[in-house]
């Protein structure tokens, strides 16, 4: 019974949120028991909607367990907190109110009935898997649903309370793993949908995950983790993925993260694993002692991204992936960047890059050298992760690739905190949702072009794995043999990929590394 969508027929509230007409005791039923959610501008909105139990006490550190089902209806008229982190992962966003019992999702449906079979939008925030929320309201998927799509946004577990490993863990394992609670959380929510989402009118044969920053690494690793197979149909990836060599990154080894888990748990004055999960949540997130980031370990990534899709090991879907002309400028202060210094400035934030990288992006002066370390962390971050990522899935994957340059420059505020930042990290993100009017800039008429055509890219694209359609400009896969990129921007336009001739060196000096050993401390 709970497969099927079941309507109140009355109305117990109405009121006006927002400008929005709100009807409260839309009714539909999951696994766990009946829920009331909203109707919000002819949408069914649910908020909080609980996909496994807490993961406190005697859980935290492991695997999520299913929630407990509960009698009568359970209103998820509100978002829940998020989870345990400090400050906000986009500028300008207030902090969220936060709880180590946090695993909720929220749910923005368009059906009518349980019967329409909608495709699904599953979005996984970004923040550096230090911090992010489900409910920001630049997430929110009203407009993409109104364009025929359910949008779900899903929570999980950040910094070190989502990605310790230590070898406590390990060994109370029946994995022989530890880390990666935080992308088990991201599994458990998509396996949750496969079960639950008819009931909200959706199709679990038809999910589409899509994630921006840390959301997208998360995305490339779900593709190569062979616990997230058949969870999903299509995948978008927006500026992140994990690609380069960990020789240059040990730290991601399961050894080396275990001795980092030991020197954070002797950082907080715990002794044992005991003494760590007695530990208040909020001390645990104020150190988080370098422990944020994914861990290669046996159960979730047994391999990294790059040796699954090498091998052709990948969950083979069709991907939509990209990034913006202009990264780094979001996070990146050059004012004080000089051509005199800028080897030691590099090697001071990122440790000592193989010289050939740092000679490809020329600085002989400071305005040459300015324009260097945007380009130099553009490419490092996100630009070679992303051509990397697009040439495997298209040389070993049997799935087309359609990969994207966003060259749109919002009209961020004079004196605000996105001044000059251009078409910067994250600055998609408005287009993607078309919530141009969640700020009160000036957008123009070229804003909500780029907006009404890059939101309906991808709501084609998570209809059938396609993102063309007639009304919009045609965007041909990409290939090995022939690397278009759609330039997104107004107009949109054709072009190849972005700096490919400081890609090419850092794909040489990658190689190169691949053939070292890896470095267990």
């Amino acid at each position: 019974m709970w497969k099927r969508w079941r309507f109140a027929g009355m109305v117990i509230a109405a009121v006006q949120v927002a400008g929005v007409s709100v009807a409260v005791g839309q009714e539909a039923w999951t696994e766990s028991g009946a829920i009331s959610g909203v109707r919000e501008g002819g949408l069914s909105v649910y908020r909080g909607v609980p996909f496994a139990a807490p993961p406190t006490g005697d859980l935290r550190w492991r695997p999520p367990v299913t929630v407990t089902p509960w009698t009568g209806t359970r209103e998820t008229d509100a978002f829940a907190p998020a989870c345990m982190q400090i400050g906000v992962s986009m500028p300008g966003e207030k902090p969220p109110s936060v709880s180590e019992d946090c695993l909720y999702l929220n749910i923005w449906t368009p059906a009518k009935s349980a019967q329409e079979r909608l495709p699904v939008i599953v979005w996984i925030y970004g923040g550096g898997y230090i911090n992010g929320s489900a409910s920001m309201p630049l997430y929110w998927g009203d407009q993409l649903a109104h364009k025929g799509v359910i949008v779900v946004t899903i929570a999980y577990r950040l910094g070190p309370l989502g990605f310790l490993a230590h070898p406590e863990l390990t060994r109370e394992s029946p994995h022989h793993s530890s880390g990666n609670y935080g992308l088990m959380d991201q599994i458990a929510a998509l396996r949750w949908i496969q079960r639950n989402i008819a009931a909200f009118g959706g199709n679990p044969k038809n999910v589409t995950i899509a994630g921006q920053s840390s959301g997208s690494i998360s995305v490339s690793i779900l593709m190569a983790s062979p616990l997230a197979k058949g969870l999903f149909q299509r995948a978008i990836g927006e500026s992140g993925g994990l690609f380069e060599p960990f020789q240059l990154a040990p730290k991601y080894l399961l050894a080396n993260a275990e001795g980092d888990g030991e020197k954070y748990a002797v950082s907080l004055g715990a002794s044992s694993l005991k003494e760590l999960r007695r530990l208040p949540a909020d001390r645990l997130t104020g150190n988080a002692g370098g422990i944020v980031h994914p861990v290669i370990e046996p159960y979730v990534l047994p391999v990294s991204p790059y040796e699954a899709f090498t091998s052709g090991q990948q969950n083979d879907v069709p991907l939509l992936l990209g990034s913006n002309a202009e990264e780094a400028r979001s996070l990146t202060d050059v004012n004080h960047v000089k051509a005199a210094t800028f080897d030691s400035d590099i090697e001071h934030s990122f440790g000592q890059l193989p010289a050939p990288l740092v000679a490809a992006y020329p600085h002989s002066t400071d305005e040459a050298a300015r324009q260097a370390r945007l380009d130099l962390e553009r490419d490092l971050r996100f630009g070679w992760d992303m051509w990397a990522w697009a040439r495997l899935q298209a040389g070993t994957g049997h799935n087309p690739v359609y990969y994207y340059s966003f060259r749109q420059k919002p009209p961020f505020p004079v004196g605000s905190v996105y001044e000059g930042w251009g078409a910067s990290h994250f600055a998609e993100l408005w287009y993607v949702f078309n919530h141009l009017d969640q700020e009160p800039w000036r957008w123009s008429e070229a804003d909500r072009k780029v907006a009404e055509e890059m939101s309906s890219y991808w709501v084609n694209f998570a209809r059938s794995g396609n993102p063309n359609s007639p009304d919009l400009p045609p965007w041909q896969a990409f290939t090995n043999a022939e690397s278009r990129v759609l330039a997104i921007g107004d107009p949109i336009t054709v072009d190849g990929v972005t700096n490919i001739t400081g890609l090419k060196v850092f794909d040489d000096v990658y190689t190169s590394v691949r053939g070292k050993p890896f470095a267990v401390r």
